[in-house]
């Protein structure tokens, strides 16, 4: 485990290798799981000021489940707020390009300018999986291991990325570079890359 100002980060995200390889997976994730994506409380405000936005880059079903149900649902075996699923399936905001790979609805419409929220942090964030306690203080940053990303870890190998390289933009978002910047120091040592004295 290390400690990067204070946050718990889990020594998988400096060990493991991981690229997207959408080609490989169609974004499985998307449609993939029991529950919606995680939403952090100060999305939900975000998610219902943003849908009538994106609603043309969503499937008609999308727009149905989220019509019938919100932007967003409380999952209780989860015990967390999530989006929207479409008959306990796909994400409500998943949509599909041309090839038939999944995307997000919510990123398309951000891409192309039409809100400024780019997706949740979650997603974004993913395959690392934040764990909170708000009462505690308490942060923890960790690897979320899913056989429908195996061929993410293949190719992340192949390439000699670790996790949190490939994610650096997400963390970057959600900790600032100063956080990046010292676990990409800690990674670099524990990789070997860094001598002691450097860190």
């Amino acid at each position: 485990m290390i400690i990067v100002q204070d946050k718990l980060v889990s020594d998988d995200l400096v060990a493991e290798h991981f690229i997207c390889n959408l080609n490989a997976c169609k974004g499985a994730c998307c449609w993939e799981g029991d529950f919606g994506a995680p939403l952090d409380k100060s999305e939900l405000p975000i998610m219902e000021a943003l849908v009538e936005k994106v609603k043309p880059y969503l499937t008609p079903e999308g727009i149905a489940a989220i019509e019938a149900n919100g932007p967003y649902q409380w999952f209780e075996e989860a015990e967390d707020w999530g989006t929207t699923l479409v008959n306990g399936g796909p994400c409500a905001f998943l949509t599909y390009d041309p090839l038939g790979i999944a995307k997000c609805g919510i990123e398309q419409a951000w891409k192309d300018g039409v809100v400024d929220f780019q997706k949740p942090i979650s997603c974004h964030l993913y395959p690392i999986r934040v764990e909170k306690n708000e009462a505690l203080g308490f942060e923890a940053l960790n690897y979320d291991r899913w056989d429908i990303c195996s061929a993410a870890c293949e190719l992340g190998a192949k390439e000699s990325v670790p996790v949190y390289r490939f994610l650096k933009d997400a963390i970057i978002r959600q900790y600032g570079e100063a956080f990046y910047e010292e676990l990409d120091a800690a990674g670099q040592y524990m990789r070997g890359e860094l001598p002691e004295e450097e860190l």
